[in-house]
């Protein structure tokens, strides 16, 4: 690996660093053979990768850290949060120079550890791990890990006595929405140079600009709207949008209690912790707006030139939702294989979206009925046929006067739907097969999700089968 660290080089009030509290019989998780090799790993690195994840071997460049930030959970202020079972590894540079961090989690106590144990369990490094590879599978901007590894041998306490972890995860950054209110609360001094080492290590772009605090501000807002629309399209809820979970390059960060939509559902709460149903599917892009618009009121400080401040932080927020709509109607469009620029495209696929609720059929599934012209399919599936049958005339009536573009509607149909998702019960069998020391189904699923719009011979019948309908659907424990 190849270090370039500029995070230990901040404000030593910014973190506490320390090493890795490694597992005692540490075993063979899962390694990411091509992630590493992305990531310039040697040869010898990747032979010795147990050692390096669970820290008995960690190169003499890196310097684990624990960041200090803080945070909105659940729409309340939490205080003073941090780095309470992960370290900052170091940042390493890839294949294409880009600066990449490694962060473990599940890697020890740390002062900001508050009444936790420091450790990370399996079964959640798992659905992580496994998440990482599904989401960037689907081209999602999205943290992935290099691998994990687990001790039978050390078991804490979540719901039931589980077997410990520890994964190295990657992200372009890990500087979080968090770390912007942990400095104006407790550090108000340091909010201009932090904020000029985030444009210069991850908006240089924004430093020629006339004004680069609000051109910063702008992006982040943009890319967040891009972002969220991709979790939209493909049916992603992260279960915790907490402003400690965000972080400034608009990244898939730490997601715990997420779920992939099966049976379309936009108000499933997924996340056992979430009793008012805050981070449902169906708000999640109000529920970025909303932690942008705190995150925006970090920056006054630097905004102090501006005439009207709060008019400024509204123009800049303004731009989210126009930003949002725009990028998912182009998506769903591609989905259903409509043109965009014919108006009526996106109402017919939001048609076709209000049968999916209403028939409760699957999300993924019903989509690939549309890629591979299966209406039977689609037919066969729903009670109220006439609605069904409305929603074809009409999508045909579309695509025919769109002939002489169908191929390139079919591609991107065949871009935008892939036929596999991380369902709960994939996840749920891999960590049971895990537990007893059989991680074939981890690797199963991770090579499968690495192209998920592509049939693969490992594939089972019952990964593209949904919950049962009128089952309900599970919420996931946030527990880790």
């Amino acid at each position: 690996m190849i270090f370039s660290n500029f995070y230990n080089q901040l404000d030593a009030r910014l973190f506490h660093r320390q090493g890795i509290d490694s597992l005692p019989n540490p075993q063979a998780g899962h390694f990411n053979t091509a992630l590493a090799e992305q990531l310039q790993w040697s040869d010898d690195e990747q032979k010795n990768w147990i050692k390096i994840i669970n820290g008995e071997a960690l190169p003499s460049n890196a310097d684990p850290l624990a960041m200090v930030y803080a945070g909105h959970q659940f729409g309340h202020w939490a205080g003073q949060l941090g780095d309470g079972r992960g370290l900052l590894i170091g940042q390493v540079l890839d294949k294409n120079q880009q600066r990449i961090d490694l962060h473990a989690k599940g890697a020890g106590k740390t002062p900001y550890s508050r009444m936790g144990d420091g450790r990370a369990v399996l079964r959640s490094t798992i659905r992580e791990y496994l998440a990482g590879q599904a989401l960037t599978g689907l081209h999602i901007a999205s943290s992935q890990a290099v691998g994990f590894v687990y001790s039978q041998d050390l078991k804490v306490w979540r719901e039931q006595l589980e077997p410990t972890a520890i994964l190295l995860r990657t992200s372009d950054c890990h500087i979080r929405f968090g770390h912007f209110e942990w400095i104006n609360q407790y550090q108000p001094s340091l909010l201009k140079d932090f904020t000029q080492h985030c444009l210069e290590y991850y908006y240089p772009d924004s430093l020629n600009q006339h004004n680069p605090i609000i051109h910063f501000a702008e992006t982040v807002v943009k890319r967040y709207a891009y972002l969220v629309a991709q979790w939209q399209l493909q049916g992603f809820g992260h279960g915790v949008l907490n402003t400690d979970n965000l972080n400034i390059t608009a990244t898939t960060l730490d997601f715990g209690p997420f779920a992939f939509m099966e049976r379309f559902k936009p108000n499933w709460i997924f996340n056992h912790s979430d009793h008012q149903g805050r981070y449902t599917y169906q708000n999640q892009p109000s529920i970025i707006h909303w932690n942008l618009w705190v995150w925006l009121n970090q920056l006054i400080p630097l905004l102090s030139e501006q005439d009207d401040i709060k008019a400024t932080i509204t123009d800049i927020l303004a731009q989210f939702e126009p930003a949002f709509l725009n990028d998912y109607q182009a998506g769903l469009c591609k989905k259903v294989g409509l043109p965009l620029h014919d108006e009526g495209s996106f109402q017919c696929a939001l048609d076709f979206l209000k049968i999916l609720q209403i028939e409760q059929l699957d999300y993924c599934t019903a989509f690939r009925w549309l890629t591979e012209q299966d209406y039977t399919s689609l037919h066969n599936q729903c009670l109220d046929l006439r609605q069904c049958d409305d929603f074809l005339k009409q999508y045909h009536a579309i695509r025919d006067a769109y002939s002489d573009e169908k191929d390139a509607l079919l591609s991107d149909m065949q871009q935008h739907n892939p036929i596999y998702i991380l369902r709960n019960h994939m996840a749920q069998r891999a960590i049971e097969l895990a537990y007893q020391d059989d991680l074939s189904e981890v690797n199963r699923l991770f090579q499968i999700l690495q192209n998920p719009f592509v049939t693969h011979k490992l594939a089972k019948d019952s990964d593209l089968q949904p919950v049962a309908k009128g089952q309900i659907e599970p919420a996931i424990s946030c527990s880790s």
